[in-house]
Parts: C-alpha cells; sequence; structure tokens
C-alpha cells in the first residue's frame, strides 16, 4: 500500500518504506482519521496515520496479515465448473505473517507453508508430522479472527443500479 501525504511538512519522510502488515479494510479508518473524522464501530480495520511521522508501528500493530477469496460472486465465478464444488464450498481464507502462510479452503485440504525455508511458496507441508502442532495453532488463530470478523449476512448477493440480487 502506498501513501501519500501532500503536505510540505511530509518531505522529510517521503520514500520511508514501512515493512509492516496492513490490510484493505485499513483503508476507511485511514482516510476518515485522516479527515479528523470518527471511525466508525463497524469498520474492521485501523488508521495508518500513526505510521507517518516515523514509519515505526505503533504499540500493538498486527503481527500477522488475513485475507480472504470468496469465489461466490453472483457475476464473475462459476466454481462447480472451473474447480468442481458447490458455491458454498468455495472459498479460502488466509493468515500469514513473517514465518508461516496458514491456507484453509472451505473443502480440500489446507495449505501451509514455512516462509523462511520457502519464501516463495513451492513447497506444501501440510501433510509434514515436523509442521503438525505449529499448523495446528495457526488454523486456531484464524479460527480465532474468523469468529471476530465474519458476517456472512449478504454473502450471495450483490448491489446493481435495479436493486438487490441474489444468486439462486
Amino acid at each position: 500500500m502506498i501513501i501519500r501525504d501532500p503536505r510540505a511538512q511530509a518531505d522529510a519522510t517521503r520514500g520511508t518504506i514501512v515493512r509492516e502488515f496492513t490490510e484493505t479494510v485499513d483503508t476507511t479508518p485511514t482516510i476518515l482519521d485522516w479527515m479528523g473524522l470518527p471511525v466508525p464501530r463497524t469498520c474492521d480495520g485501523t488508521s495508518l496515520l500513526p505510521f507517518l511521522p516515523e514509519g515505526k508501528a505503533p504499540e500493538g500493530w498486527r503481527k500477522e496479515v488475513h485475507y480472504e477469496f470468496d469465489f461466490r460472486n453472483i457475476f464473475y465465478s462459476q466454481p462447480e465448473e472451473h474447480v468442481g464444488t458447490s458455491l458454498d464450498d468455495s472459498s479460502l481464507a488466509v493468515i500469514q505473517d513473517h514465518d508461516y502462510k496458514y491456507v484453509h479452503f472451505v473443502k480440500g485440504e489446507p495449505l501451509f507453508f514455512d516462509l523462511k525455508a520457502d519464501p516463495h511458496q513451492f513447497n506444501n507441508v501440510a501433510g509434514d508430522p515436523a509442521y503438525h502442532e505449529i499448523m495446528l495453532q495457526y488454523a486456531q488463530k484464524m479460527l480465532s479472527w474468523r469468529m471476530r470478523y465474519m458476517d456472512r449476512t449478504l454473502t450471495g448477493y450483490a448491489a446493481a443500479p435495479e436493486g438487490l440480487l441474489k444468486r439462486a
């Protein structure tokens, strides 16, 4: 993610690279914070403005990143045809830090990568007994994160000019 402060007082920090985890959910809180507006509780992210003065992470900043991909988009996805799974079995969730990456699918075996030993993620170690315990820890961390933030209320719906559309 790139943030550029157009003000002259930001010139001293131009080109600063921050190597901390951010998520797209941080965008809205950052913009609202920049505008001096309150961030609603419904925003899952955190403002990135504290990084701007020195490029350092604020106290308690996240140590991992989470993301999901939901193939249930009613316009662009046809998982039934491409991978042979039903609509509701076609999503994945990921938790990643500097050491490991865990990918969980609704159907199918998980993927687990040791990013220190395999930074390009060519070797799935999910079936390796040596990684069983640490992989379980990542699965538990992901479950806790999903329980905190998951809301499937509008899954299978899309807002369109003609109204709310529902995938059959």
